[in-house]
């Protein structure tokens, strides 16, 4: 049916064609829901995983930015996505960049954005998370700083606080997206000391609200695929794993446009924002093998970049992810696409051998180990 509709939503720009989609799974969600499991819903015990204390039915799910403001959650889990994740979600509300301010790029089938953190507020969308009180599905929470970059050190640091307060009681997991570049500088909170300050202040208020909520930290792409060692992220590392985080999402989206096929000419029409699907394919891979190596395999991991069939999915697990996330994948191939990943995901088990999704995780990294 996408196949269908796909010619006709990418005749709009790329925001306007996302708008109209929310909108439509926003009215398909209070639809019957045995109308929409017999198209898109699979599910197998071999992909059942338990995470934080938390049972998930599959290890795909949808990434930040796809439902900032989550107005279509129960749609997400019936199409049968595992978990959503919420956001990014800023303490106060904003209304984004000026327009246009998200492009496609089918040549590399990829997106490029610019949004501007536009999203409802953390008061409201925590309304939304309370009321959804029947979801058959996780439920996590992207946190960014507000997209105001006079708001900075201690100031930033209580607007995350601010939305962590309004949003961590409702979320199964809260991400704070610490790689966002939203202050006049374009600093973000990955520098270290700068981490550092921020964990010890979120993770007193989790204390101070008596959750046990897992707190995931979000990072940039490597600058490259081939990434053998790096001491910045060795340290943010360090200072992440010292606060006992409870896991990883790699990645964001890439400030560059490293392998890209468009030409110089059309990238620069579309000038600044960050670049999202298959150019990150290998890049986020690599963070996540990098990631499950330094930690040793001690924390859950959360791939997504350009994850656009089951064999990507697959690489993400074996190279250290525990679970993974889509978002432009869906924007070039529908909603069918998460039955595909989770159908050829039993597949490739049976093809390597493994039990369980969760025997698949880190075995990339095990057979790189035994080889050296």
């Amino acid at each position: 049916m996408y196949r269908l509709i796909r010619p006709l939503l990418f005749r709009l720009d790329a925001e306007r064609a996302h708008t109209w989609s929310l909108r439509a799974a926003r009215l398909l969600q209070h639809a019957d829901q045995s109308l929409l499991a017999p198209l898109y819903g699979y599910e197998h015990e071999r992909l059942r995983q338990t995470l934080w204390g938390l049972d998930w039915t599959n290890p795909v799910g949808l990434a930040a930015g796809a439902d900032k403001n989550g107005v279509a959650m129960r749609y997400w889990h019936s199409i049968g996505l595992g978990h959503v994740e919420v956001g990014s979600v800023s303490a106060q509300p904003c209304s984004g960049n000026a327009r246009p301010r998200a492009f496609r790029v089918p040549e590399d089938q990829a997106l490029i954005n610019r949004m501007g953190l536009n999203n409802d507020g953390a008061n409201a969308v925590a309304e939304r998370l309370q009321a959804y009180s029947d979801r058959n599905g996780i439920v996590g929470v992207n946190l960014a700083k507000t997209h105001d970059p006079d708001i900075m050190g201690e100031a930033a640091r209580n607007d995350f606080c601010t939305s962590f307060r309004a949003l961590a009681p409702h979320a199964d997991y809260v991400t704070l997206n610490v790689s966002c570049p939203n202050t006049r500088s374009g600093k973000t909170f990955e520098a270290p000391g700068a981490l550092d300050a921020l964990l010890t202040d979120v993770l007193s208020v989790r204390s101070e609200l008596d959750l046990t909520v897992p707190v995931l930290v979000k990072l940039s792409p490597p600058v490259s695929d081939r990434v053998v060692y790096d001491s910045a992220l060795e340290r943010v590392i360090r200072v992440a794993q010292a606060h006992g985080v409870d896991g990883y999402i790699a990645t964001n989206t890439a400030s560059d446009r490293r392998g890209m096929r468009a030409s110089d000419e059309q990238l620069e029409a579309i000038g600044g924002g960050g670049l999202s699907g298959q150019p990150l394919t290998a890049r986020s891979t690599q963070l996540v093998r990098y990631l499950y190596e330094a930690t040793g395999g001690s924390v859950p991991i959360i791939g997504v970049g350009g994850i656009a069939s089951a064999e990507d999915a697959f690489a993400k697990i074996r190279a250290g992810a525990s679970l993974v996330q889509l978002y432009t994948g869906l924007v070039y191939h529908g909603p069918a696409l998460v039955k595909s990943i989770n159908q050829g995901l039993v597949r490739l088990l049976d093809a390597h051998d493994l039990p369980t999704i969760g025997d698949a995780v880190g075995t990339d990294t095990e057979q790189l180990s035994s080889s050296i």
